[in-house]
């Protein structure tokens, strides 16, 4: 097992639990292929190693949410499964097409799917819910999880959805602390810093419907859809207490306050401090 994991406090999972022996041996298979992108130094490119933090975050947020909801030994072992494999992909992605933008390369939850299902890990450590944990990956990325998923599934998947997007809050707070975001246009995609809201942005997160990307204009637009998902897109109470202990909400007002005076920023962040 590499070092990200091993010793890793983000990642410090209690492999002595009930089922987590099997995530343990699915880490040293992921970490051997996470390994084919290291350089002869051992190294990964900054991007990758980016995706390699992001995942042991992810898998660290799915056991506390597991934990917190009192998932029994499937349950756990499932998801947590899901929430390590889930970007299995975008290591691939990055070597072939050189971004992690989807829309300029390829669906990076299929990829991973795909990768996880043909490497045949699942079946080698005898995953209970190998279907599942493959659904959790394939949709993990979807504005929708389909129907038709079982307990297990869309347990899994939506497990993988939120533990995701709690450490997305994490990677824009990094992003803003480490950039210069006011004067580097890369920083934030290109996005206009010093505008207001898009409306319909703000009319979809007020009325609790999915944002379009296509309508993203502002760096106002990308935060204000941040909060969009504690009003609307996390589905485990734990989930919502852990956004509020670690203060994204409040974060994500203040910085909004820098980037604008729109009042549309307080009306959508007092509606998400009453959801969470």
């Amino acid at each position: 097992m590499s070092d990200d994991f091993q010793h890793s406090e983000t990642c410090g999972l209690d492999c002595k639990a009930e089922g987590m022996a099997l995530v343990k041996r699915l880490m040293l298979l992921y970490d051997g292929y996470v390994d084919m992108f290291r350089n002869g130094d051992g190294v990964l490119e900054p991007m990758m190693q980016l995706k390699r933090v992001h995942t042991s975050f992810v898998v660290k947020n799915a056991e506390l949410i597991a934990n917190g909801e009192g998932f029994d030994a499937l349950e756990r072992e499932t998801a947590l499964a899901a929430a390590l494999l889930h970007d299995t992909g975008r290591y691939e992605q990055l070597r072939r097409y050189n971004t992690f933008r989807d829309s300029d390369s390829v669906d990076h939850a299929v990829l991973s799917h795909d990768i996880v299902k043909e490497r045949g890990w699942l079946d080698e450590v005898g995953a209970s819910r190998p279907d599942a944990v493959l659904a959790a990956v394939l949709y993990h990325n979807r504005r929708d999880l389909p129907d038709g998923l079982d307990h297990i599934m869309r347990l899994a998947s939506d497990t993988v959805r939120d533990a995701d997007k709690l450490d997305i809050f994490r990677v824009l707070e990094d992003q803003v602390s480490h950039t210069d975001w006011r004067s580097d246009s890369c920083a934030f995609w290109n996005l206009a810093v010093s505008a207001p809201p898009t409306p319909i942005v703000v009319a979809s997160i007020e009325n609790r419907r999915p944002v379009d990307y296509q309508d993203i204009q502002s760096l106002a637009d990308f935060v204000l859809i941040q909060v969009g998902w504690m009003i609307s897109g996390l589905v485990f109470a734990t989930s919502r207490r852990i956004c509020m202990e670690r203060g994204h909400l409040a974060y994500r007002r203040n910085f909004l306050h820098q980037l604008t005076d729109s009042p549309s920023v307080d009306r959508i962040c007092e509606l998400a401090e009453r959801s969470l």
